[in-house]
């Protein structure tokens, strides 16, 4: 099992050089891939996906590296185009992750209808793959005339598929390389159901992201937790996070992959940066 990161985007102040010091700690600790997430009419201060990640991949030019989208809020050639841009700049492997959206807020900031983003995630990915294979694509669905990118990636993009509803984990077998689950999910029975489900499917590679907090001090790491999750922190629970000491985080981390996840994608908890540095620091020697 390899250990990747997931750099959280919503930061008070100076969000940009806090994720550039935080990529550059994660790829000096050796984790495998670095992402991004993706939002829109954000209220608070949030770094915006592609123009991020450009930057970041400066601090990270020689492994994997992507973002996720939220397809159902994006016209596919224009979610292409940034996709092809950001493959051809980089040097390795691009990931793309897709999520589904499920606030209203931002489907009606962008004019999508929040009743079909299923359908239109599968078909959104239908058509970016075709664009990224260089052909021309008339999509009437998405009022696509002779849609074409300039600059179209050198090797395939690989495609990480989220979702936990059984219709969603069917569609990550069908048309994704990875089943991406939720930081939600518990490493237990649900778990265990949803990758029988995906691979019962057809499906192969999982992956997983969790909110993490890990310290030299594992009860300071509880405590700080705890309290976050008290104040409604991303509606996760105690038993969703990896949290403690680093021998904490080894024994949570075996038992993902004992249940049969391939990838662990880390996000660090919204804790001051000293912490967050920290937290992956002590998570490096863990990667191997």
């Amino acid at each position: 099992m390899q250990l990747s990161v997931s750099l959280s985007s919503t930061h008070p102040i100076d969000g940009p050089a806090l994720m550039i010091e935080r990529a550059r700690t994660a790829h000096r600790a050796g984790f495998a891939t670095l992402s991004v997430g993706d939002h829109h009419a954000a209220a608070n201060p949030y770094a915006q996906n592609t123009p991020i990640l450009g930057r970041l991949l400066a601090e990270w030019p020689d492994r994997p590296a992507g973002c996720l989208f939220l397809v159902p809020l994006w016209p596919p050639l224009l979610m292409a185009e940034q996709i092809g841009t950001l493959a051809a700049t980089h040097q390795d492997r691009f990931i793309v992750q897709t999520g589904i959206g499920h606030r209203p807020d931002e489907f009606g900031a962008v004019g999508a209808d929040l009743r079909t983003r299923g359908r239109r995630l599968e078909r959104g990915v239908e058509v970016v793959k075709a664009l990224l294979a260089g052909e021309e694509v008339d999509a009437p669905d998405f009022d696509m005339v002779a849609g074409r990118v300039g600059l179209v990636p050198p090797q395939p993009v690989e495609w990480w598929i989220s979702g936990g509803a059984d219709v969603a984990l069917d569609r990550a077998a069908r048309i994704g390389d990875t089943w991406y689950a939720a930081p939600s999910v518990t490493a237990g029975d649900e778990a265990r159901r949803m990758l029988e489900r995906y691979r019962a499917a057809g499906g192969s590679r999982a992956a997983i992201r969790k909110d993490a907090l890990v310290l030299a001090d594992g009860d300071q790491a509880r405590e700080l937790a705890a309290e976050l999750v008290a104040s409604g922190y991303r509606g996760l629970t105690m038993d969703t996070l990896i949290v403690g000491d680093p021998d904490d985080a080894a024994a949570h981390l075996h038992t993902l992959a004992d249940i049969g996840f391939d990838d662990v994608v880390i996000r660090c908890m919204s804790v001051p940066q000293d912490l967050a540095l920290e937290t992956l620091t002590n998570l490096g020697p863990l990667t191997d």
